[in-house]
């Protein structure tokens, strides 16, 4: 199975994904800690979540799965939700929460 597949059984095996540096209960950076912290927020406390430090072919992979460049990404349902930056905005005006009550 190449790197893309994984991403796509990854993403579609698991109702909240999250790639991210570390782990939840240590991330290493503090983007991926405050995207942890909005879960916690929304009521996610065991999101799935891939250490994107501890396997190189899904840190590139992921960014090229989404086409987006950064790391923490968030999936819910399949789809794409978006980095740290878009987390807290969609948090801060509730929007996040209503993805999750969905």
């Amino acid at each position: 199975m190449d790197t893309q597949e994984r991403i796509k059984e990854i993403v579609g095996s698991n109702p909240v994904v999250l790639f991210m540096k570390g782990t939840a209960q240590f991330p290493q950076c503090g983007f991926s800690g405050r995207a942890i912290q909005i879960l916690n927020a929304c009521g996610v406390n065991s999101p799935f979540t891939v250490n994107v430090l501890a396997d190189e072919e899904i840190r590139q992979g992921i960014k090229e799965f989404a086409n987006w460049p950064t790391i923490p990404q968030l999936y819910v349902n399949g789809e794409f939700v978006g980095g740290s930056d878009i987390m807290t905005e969609m948090y801060e005006s509730g929007e996040l929460q209503d993805v999750f009550k969905a």
